[in-house]
């Protein structure tokens, strides 16, 4: 991973679609790509100048949807250009946490030049408008090549998050079956809501959102290619009735879809399968791991792999890149340290499945969802993230989850059904030292991994509602006060903010680190500080956090403008402004902690790398009485541990508490 999430960077004139092959797949892709400048925690791009002169062109991508039926019922508007000086304004004051005074005069002088009127950031701003009229989206197409497309360290970890459904007790491998047969059906239950359109609108207040993320969930793919990607989409005049189940390493294709269009019911899935388990008692060789290996050696293993024994592992892929998704039964799990519970344990297995020893190789991690059913309970799915944001796919979660509940055990008489079809994989000399260096490389990386999945107790996202507080600015406050504890410094911070209530919308950055929250965290570990001081601080720093959200949301914040002021000046070939490489810029960009509010109704959560080395990833689930935390560190940092942030977060949580209380109790009273 990157310490550094900016680069040097080219990019093409010319705007490609591709036209759908003939195997009943449509193909986005180009010929060249290039990194992203400035993102999301997803954005591990290895930004460096060998990088960027490695590819120095690009082409643009167009997304083609999936799906006509589930979109939103009334018109969006265009995503917009924020002015350059409100960009430039924010940019000043959220790296002010970073520098000293001299450097922040540097800032601003450097920031004041580019701005200036006939300066070069006037002009880059004139083309970039310029490109806005031109596309539905003038982001779009640069974010799916750049931050996702493009991206070589392997998604695992890095890019494609895990998340844990509730936790279950299977008593034997029939419950778990039957577990896993429910899931199916409640995926293919929601499947039929979007092909008919009928998946309720989503608002942001009263503002519906674009909802194409949606069909863009069933019969996705990403295949490894050199230098970028391809997105693979089920064609919907044709599209796939089956799934892909692996057990033991083992791919099987089970046809779940009739004739009619309509889902197999629960039990011809659940014989289906028993048939799967049957035949699947000895371990194939891990094919599957190779997906978790870095995108240009996938790519060299994937050629080899669709190149041997006559076309026979080339329809095998073709077969699993086309299902609508991958369910994955897994082996049991191998013993863990004591002191990491259920739930860290879970979280694991959705995130790597545990190494090559384990249940990473029982994955085909380029599906865009990946259903996982553990031995004892862990359940949950890992997805990869190209095509659409968490929440989306944690309200497919909340749907299947009451599908689950609402079944009633039945007895169950042999039926007949179809019978799962072998995927079988023949491999070389060459294939198996893939094999061999897949497994060392996602070993290393499961050692890398210090994660700690928490369930917070002491009050849920009621409190700060009582208190008039914003729960996800709280919460944000909270773990920007961790921090502190832990580092006396403030963090730079990534949280996902939708802009989905654009055409075409995606996420902008909410840099939750201010100067509001950085006097607060002061102000709250000043043993001088009086109870009223601190609670000022925190409401006027949950404030400063929610004026921020509402501007990003709306597409005014400042990192992707940023990025597409940078990639405009590439695409005309002129030099990167210096503005790019200040201190101010560099600082409030390295995102230490990266975070992301991803909303269900039940105990679940979503978990993810950091987006540093010395960074953390923290994703969330507010629940009126409890918050779900996922905490990711890397261990080869000395300085930081997931553990140890979840003891700060759980203090910070508690002081907030004891100070909201006490001055709400005196204003009451008053």
């Amino acid at each position: 991973m990157s310490s550094n999430i900016m680069c040097e960077c080219m990019t093409g004139r010319e705007d490609h679609t591709l036209s759908p092959p003939t195997n009943m797949l449509r193909t986005i892709g180009t010929m060249n790509q290039i990194p992203s400048l400035i993102g999301p925690q997803i954005d591990r791009m290895l930004m460096s100048s060998v990088f960027a002169k490695r590819w120095p062109h690009s082409s643009a991508v167009t997304w083609q949807s999936t799906a006509a039926a589930q979109k939103t019922d009334v018109t969006l508007p265009q995503l917009p250009v924020p002015p350059l000086q409100s960009t430039l304004q924010k940019l000043i004051k959220t790296a002010k946490p970073h520098l000293s005074a001299s450097e922040l005069c540097d800032t601003i002088k450097i920031v004041e030049e580019f701005g200036k009127t006939g300066g070069i950031g006037e002009k880059l701003q004139a083309k970039l408008e310029k490109r806005a009229q031109t596309k539905h989206n003038w982001l779009e197409d640069w974010w799916l090549a750049y931050s996702y497309l493009g991206f070589r360290s392997p998604v695992v970890v890095h890019s494609s998050p895990g998340l844990v459904f509730p936790l279950q007790d299977f008593k034997d491998v029939n419950e778990r079956l039957v577990y896993a047969a429910r899931t199916i059906v409640g995926a293919l239950n929601y499947k039929l809501l979007i092909d008919s359109g009928r998946v309720p609108q989503d608002k942001q207040g009263n503002n519906p959102l674009d909802m194409v993320q949606y069909s863009r969930i069933f019969g996705v793919n990403r295949a490894p290619h050199i230098p970028l990607d391809k997105l693979t989409f089920a064609d919907p005049k044709c599209p796939p009735k089956h799934i892909v189940v692996v057990h033991n390493n083992h791919f099987f294709k089970v046809p779940v879809i009739n004739e009619r269009g309509l889902p197999l019911d629960e039990k011809e899935i659940l014989f289906m399968l028993k048939y799967v388990i049957d035949n699947s008692k000895v371990a194939a060789p891990p094919v599957g791991i190779l997906s978790s290996a870095h995108r240009d050696e996938w790519s060299k293993a994937y050629k080899e792999l669709s190149c041997v024994n006559n076309g026979v592992n080339k329809r095998s892929i073709e077969e699993i890149e086309s299902a609508l998704f991958v369910l994955a039964l897994d082996q049991k799990n191998p013993e863990m340290p004591k002191i990491m519970n259920r739930r860290t344990v879970a979280a694991l297995q959705m995130l790597h499945g545990l190494g090559s020893f384990s249940n990473s190789g029982n994955r085909w991690f380029d599906k865009t969802i990946q259903f996982i059913i553990g031995t004892h309970g862990e359940v949950g799915l890992c997805y990869e993230h190209s095509p659409a944001e968490g929440q989306p796919v944690a309200v497919m979660m909340d749907f299947i989850l009451k599908h689950i509940a609402s079944c009633k055990n039945e007895f169950v008489k042999e039926v007949t059904c179809p019978r799962p079809e072998p995927l079988p994989f023949v491999l070389n000399n060459a294939l198996q030292c893939h094999i061999e260096d897949a497994s060392r490389e996602i070993d290393s990386l499961v050692a890398n991994v210090d994660m700690n999945a928490h369930s917070f107790k002491g009050y849920g996202k009621d409190f700060p509602k009582q208190n008039k507080m914003s729960p996800d600015s709280y919460i944000q406050m909270a773990m920007q006060l961790a921090f502190f504890r832990l580092h006396g410094l403030p963090a730079a911070t990534y949280e996902t903010a939708s802009t989905r209530m654009f055409l075409g919308g995606r996420t902008e950055t909410i840099r939750s680190c201010s100067e509001e929250s950085t006097h607060f965290c002061k102000t709250m570990l000043d043993s001088c500080a009086s109870l009223d001081d601190k609670f000022k601080s925190l409401k006027t720093a949950v404030n400063a956090h929610r004026s921020y959200t509402m501007e990003a949301s709306k597409g005014q914040g400042v990192d992707r403008h940023l990025l597409g002021l940078k990639l405009i000046a590439q695409e005309d070939g002129v030099e990167t402004p210096a503005l790019y490489s200040d201190p101010g810029v560099t600082r409030s960009a390295r995102m230490r902690i990266s975070s992301s509010q991803v909303a269900a109704s039940v105990e679940a959560v979503m978990c993810y790398g950091p987006l540093v080395p010395d960074g953390y990833a923290c994703c969330y689930n507010p629940l009126p009485q409890q918050i779900m935390f996922a905490i990711c560190t890397m261990n080869e940092c000395p300085e930081t541990s997931a553990q140890a942030y979840v003891d700060a977060l759980e203090a910070s949580l508690f002081d907030m508490q004891k100070v909201v209380s006490s001055c709400s109790s005196v204003q009451s009273k008053l």
